[in-house]
């Protein structure tokens, strides 16, 4: 039977999994569809982290780089946010465009570095494929970030730790002129500014 345009919206808006599989057997049924914000399917089920439903979606093709209107794409906004395994899924599974960037002109390793997503990290860094110095609009790096925006404790310790063992660049310096390396001697993170300098 045919299904209404919607349709696939409203079954992963609901979380049932077995519409969404129903609805996928139509191949004609345009999987990235978007609603009211411009966000697809794939991208409900990252935002609530419907795991089956989102490797359901990822498994007939759904688009990993579709952007919603505040620029979050479903593989930018699962390395962010912690969806850690809906991220590692996409990895392996999906091809993320790397020049796609958030609405900071960020990629997806900078926000999961400073909101301490060290699972997330830690799979962006094997992955290799993303560039680890990426600057923002305001010129932060993920290294710059897990310093500058956080408290400086241990789960940030262990991300500078992990970008600095990927070779992250210490020197960049963002639009105020800054490094990793100052922004801890400012704020006086002792274990960071050991790690830096080395």
């Amino acid at each position: 039977m045919a299904h209404q345009s919607g349709e696939l919206l409203q079954a992963v808006e609901a979380n049932n999994l077995e519409k969404v599989q129903d609805i996928l057997k139509d191949a004609s049924y345009p999987i990235n569809e978007t609603n009211k914000n411009d966000e697809t399917p794939l991208l409900i089920a990252t935002h609530e982290n419907y795991i089956e439903i989102a490797k359901a979606l990822i498994n007939a093709g759904a688009d990993v780089n579709q952007q919603d209107r505040i620029q979050d794409s479903p593989y930018l906004y699962a390395g962010a946010q912690g969806k850690t395994e809906i991220l590692a899924y996409i990895l392996e599974n999906a091809t993320p465009n790397h020049q796609v960037y958030n609405r900071y002109g960020g990629n997806a390793l900078i926000p999961a570095a400073e909101k301490g997503h060290l699972a997330n990290v830690k799979l962006l860094l094997a992955d290799g494929k993303m560039d680890i110095d990426h600057q923002n609009n305001f010129g932060y790096t993920a290294l710059i970030e897990a310093v500058a925006l956080t408290d400086g404790s241990k789960v940030y310790q262990q991300i500078v730790q992990e970008l600095l063992a990927y070779n992250a660049n210490k020197e960049l310096r963002d639009d105020n002129g800054l490094t990793a390396l100052d922004y801890a001697k400012d704020r006086g993170y002792t274990e960071m500014i050991e790690l830096l300098e080395q």
